[in-house]
């Protein structure tokens, strides 16, 4: 189980985050800043006081990096971290309900290792697959507002600027999708106007001046309001995460001819 301890380190603003020459770097980044001070009271009032069944836990309680090899082919963008979940175990979708359907359905894709995410230390591992958040702080009721979205996004950013080998990113939900098009947009790629709306199974194409291309797949968001209502069930995810993971290959396979 993560330790919790203050690092000595300068907290960081996510305006130091385009200073990360590393994603290793840039995940440590992430950790130390306190930039948003309602999620930084949220997240650390969450560790101090704890949930009645992890009362013998120590929380993380602090910003959470993404997760997954950095040479990764496929994004998934995601929401914020939950309270009680990667608040409480410092790694994304992990020891939570949503964690549970995503990962169980990374699994039987062919993209994780096993179908369950418990702890730091599990065991777990991405294939090919990187998760990150439009919002690294834990939010009250799981809602963070425009204005964190906003001051996080220098970490988005910077972590797709470092992942050069993305070819698919896959948005749960409306307002990592919104997230993802506004670092686009300020990345120089070419987006359709008007901008693109989200949609589960939406997809759009696009591409940069310097000759990449990305495709982008909405899928509803594996929060338990979708997931209990049968929403957003097993089989569409999985039906997403496979054209993702098939897009990927045909866009890795283009590079190499």
């Amino acid at each position: 189980m993560p330790t919790r301890v203050r690092s000595t380190r300068p907290e960081a603003a996510p305006s130091a985050a385009g200073r990360a020459r590393t994603v290793p770097e840039l995940d440590a980044l992430i950790t130390t800043c306190r930039a948003c001070p309602r999620l930084v009271a949220w997240r650390e009032e969450v560790a101090r006081v704890k949930r009645a069944s992890f009362a013998d836990q120590t929380y993380w309680g602090k910003p959470i990096p993404g997760f997954g090899p950095v040479d990764a082919s496929i994004l998934i963008v995601g929401l914020a971290p939950a309270a009680h979940g990667a608040n409480r175990t410092g790694r994304m979708f992990t020891g939570d309900r949503s964690g549970d359907v995503l990962f169980a359905a990374l699994h039987a894709v062919g993209l994780a290792n096993q179908p369950t995410a418990t702890a730091i230390d599990d065991g777990l591992e991405l294939v090919d697959v990187r998760i990150s958040s439009p919002v690294h702080c834990a939010p009250p009721d799981n809602k963070p507002t425009p204005d964190e979205r906003r001051t996080c996004s220098p970490f988005l950013a910077r972590e797709f600027e470092l992942l050069p080998t993305v070819r698919v990113a896959v948005v749960l939900g409306g307002f990592g999708w919104q997230a993802l098009f506004s670092v686009l947009t300020e990345g120089g790629w070419t987006i359709p106007r008007p901008r693109p709306k989200f949609g589960h199974g939406a997809r759009v194409d696009l591409r940069h001046p310097d000759g990449r291309r990305l495709t982008v797949l909405g899928c509803f968001h594996v929060s338990q309001q979708n997931t209990f209502t049968g929403r957003l069930t097993p089989a569409m995810l999985e039906e997403v995460l496979r054209d993702a993971r098939r897009i990927a290959a045909e866009r890795t396979m283009e590079g190499a001819t």
